[in-house]
């Protein structure tokens, strides 16, 4: 009853990705969310379990890409159980490695951060990353945000 009540809560949907030595690692989130201004804080939330929330216990600069409408393909992706390295999920798709983070930027979303962990806090069954924004990639003002709702990707209407 709780997934279905917070299923109502319509969510920004990113990818959020690490370098990790030579190879490359990311998942869909739909937990990305402003903590502060001064200095600029972003919050994700991954479970205590996954092998991301591993390799950002041990690197700590990744990167944050909030995809939009018509990206839904890439969300799914990153989003798929076994899923292979995350250099082999953008093949074809336009990204880039972050000048900050070394971690893959996915091109053609609402916008991209590159993020420092500055506090790791346990919670539940997930694990809270709050980390210092150390710069914005780029900003699409015009593009419709892909949120998820009611466990489906939709975009924001305009």
């Amino acid at each position: 009853m709780f997934t279905e009540a917070m299923g109502q809560v319509p969510a920004g949907v990113g990818v959020v990705t690490v370098k990790d030595g030579r190879d490359d690692v990311g998942t869909t989130v739909a937990t990305l969310m402003s903590v502060s201004l001064d200095p600029p804080l972003v919050l994700i939330s991954l479970g205590a379990e996954s092998y991301l929330a591993e390799v950002l216990l041990r690197r700590d600069r990744w990167a944050a890409s909030l995809l939009a409408d018509g990206q839904q393909a890439i969300a799914s992706r990153f989003a798929t159980p076994g899923r292979p390295s995350a250099r082999l999920l953008l093949a074809g798709v336009p990204h880039h490695r972050g000048t900050h983070s070394e971690a893959l930027v996915v091109d053609g979303g609402v916008t991209a951060l590159e993020v420092e962990t500055a506090q790791v806090v346990p919670a539940g069954d997930h694990t809270l990353f709050i980390g210092e924004v150390l710069g914005v990639d780029y900003v699409d003002p015009v593009k419709a945000p892909l949120v998820r709702l009611r466990a489906r990707y939709r975009p924001v209407p305009q």
